[in-house]
């Protein structure tokens, strides 16, 4: 059951793995969503686990459903993408378990980061989160708001 407001996702946030690899959802990142909502955790290319809201899978499926089952390059990237997925949801302290298989693929052992990107958010490990800040000068960071519009 998706949630009638749009979620927004801003900010970033530093959490500890507790020992079932479960991982606390800043709480104003949950307001918009009932523990009925499904999210959908991806493992990224660039290193970290991307975590979509219902919305957002609902839009993923729609692209995913309308590929062709003849189209075999779109059929084997959907397979290799959604059999390391996995579908999550809060529990009642706003938690959400995640895989093995994702934490690895993320470099995460103990300590995560959140970051939001306004309509989904991102999970990574500090290490690779805080290269990944070191690498963003004004100039490169003026041309990615360039080129996504902003």
């Amino acid at each position: 059951m998706s949630s009638k407001t749009n979620p927004r996702y801003t900010g970033h946030f530093r959490h500890s793995l507790d020992d079932k690899n479960r991982l606390t959802i800043p709480s104003g990142w949950r307001v918009a969503h009932t523990e009925e909502d499904e999210f959908v955790a991806l493992p990224h290319p660039d290193g970290y686990i991307a975590v979509l809201p219902p919305p957002e899978v609902d839009r993923l499926y729609e692209k995913a459903a309308a590929k062709n089952l003849s189209d075999s390059e779109a059929q084997d990237v959907l397979t290799q993408l959604f059999a390391h997925a996995q579908t999550l949801r809060f529990d009642k302290q706003g938690r959400i378990g995640l895989t093995p298989e994702l934490l690895t693929h993320a470099g995460i052992t103990k300590d995560a980061v959140l970051a939001g990107s306004l309509s989904k958010f991102a999970i990574w490990s500090p290490e690779h989160w805080e290269t990944k800040g070191q690498r963003m000068d004004s100039q490169t960071y003026r041309d990615l708001m360039r080129r996504a519009g902003i």
